[in-house]
């Protein structure tokens, strides 16, 4: 399965009655794509502030801040920046001097634009919900060059309120503050879109044919959120179980070649379960010799692939008696993960570009 066999973006057709056309009076059309974040450098002092902001998320921690702020400005901001540094160290782009995640998705912010060549009057950006370049900073940018219109499109496949929702609500925080702000729309959770469970299906096909052994089990691990936040409605447990499901079916496998797995957990709370760490190491005790894994939640690599799995959890797999085990990338900015994006701008655009 190669790129040649993805669906063509600029045939995905779109509908409704204001399908095709743009308003007889209208200015330019921003699309910004939005990751999660990340921090400026390796180093203690921006380590800190990319994590308190991140950390001061109500979306992400739903505690009473009465309760959180003391344990978060008493113990979490005085060891975990440190420690995060160490990690991001480790898989920093010395070249450019900034994270995986942000050169990535700079590179899908550039292609994107390359092949919306078609649409002038379309102009693509990036930004981070924490960090930089930060979301009120890449509105007010588009705005500026004559944008009366914004497409957000947070990449995260699968919604949660703890990603998806809060990097739309840092938007309109921004638009708060604009005397005239764009009207905007918002790129839905993709988790089941053909083009999405094709491009994945032929990315992990790809990368399993370069291997000289043959996985007895592939995981999908995901990021996790605590299981609360599923109880109260949450629907990204579903989202992925789904994500997982379409793969199984596209690949052809049964559910005890590819499996679902959560990872990431902070805190002592309980969270979505089984654990990918935990999954990893009952695979190997129980003799397990090879195995590979895919994340699908997330767009590009970053700490928690590169670091967390490609380290952490190999290291897991091997002390526990594994031998053989394959970290597959994300789609980053290849042919299936632009087609992907590429897809999802065109139909959203429709009635606006």
């Amino acid at each position: 399965m190669t790129p040649a066999n993805l669906v063509d973006p600029k045939t995905v057709k779109p509908v409704g009655p204001t399908a095709g056309r743009a308003p007889a009076t209208a200015g330019k059309v921003g699309v910004m794509l939005i990751n999660l974040g990340t921090p400026d450098g390796t180093e203690f002092k921006p380590m800190w502030r990319y994590l308190r902001e991140f950390l001061s998320d109500p979306r992400v921690i739903e505690l009473n801040k009465a309760i959180w702020y003391p344990i978060l400005y008493g113990l979490v901001l005085t060891t975990r920046p440190k420690k995060s540094g160490a990690n991001y160290a480790r898989i920093w782009n010395r070249e450019k001097n900034e994270s995986p995640l942000r050169t990535y998705t700079r590179a899908q912010s550039e292609k994107l634009a390359d092949a919306l060549r078609d649409l002038p009057d379309v102009v693509v950006d990036w930004a981070m919900r924490y960090g930089n370049p930060s979301t009120a900073s890449v509105a007010e940018r588009l705005v500026a060059q004559g944008c009366d219109r914004i497409l957000s499109f947070p990449l995260y496949p699968q919604y949660s309120a703890t990603t998806t929702a809060t990097a739309n609500d840092q938007l309109f925080r921004a638009l708060m503050k604009m005397r005239a702000a764009p009207a905007i729309r918002s790129v839905p959770p993709y988790y089941a879109e053909p083009v999405y469970i094709e491009a994945l299906a032929g990315s992990i096909a790809r990368h399993l044919a370069g291997l000289d052994f043959e996985p007895e089990v592939v995981i999908t691990s995901y990021h996790g959120i605590p299981k609360p936040y599923s109880d109260k409605g949450d629907p990204y447990q579903a989202h992925c179980l789904e994500t997982t499901r379409l793969l199984r079916e596209k690949l052809g496998w049964d559910e005890k070649k590819l499996i679902t797995t959560f990872q990431s957990r902070f805190g002592a709370q309980e969270w979505l379960q089984p654990y990918t760490d935990k999954t990893v190491e009952k695979l190997a005790k129980d003799g397990v010799k090879s195995i590979a894994i895919v994340n699908p939640g997330f767009s590009v690599d970053c700490i928690e692939t590169l670091d967390e799995i490609g380290r952490e959890v190999e290291e897991t797999f091997h002390h526990a008696g594994g031998r053989n085990f394959a970290h597959i990338p994300c789609l980053n900015d290849s042919a299936e993960g632009m087609a992907v994006i590429e897809a999802m701008v065109r139909r959203e655009l429709a009635g606006w570009a």
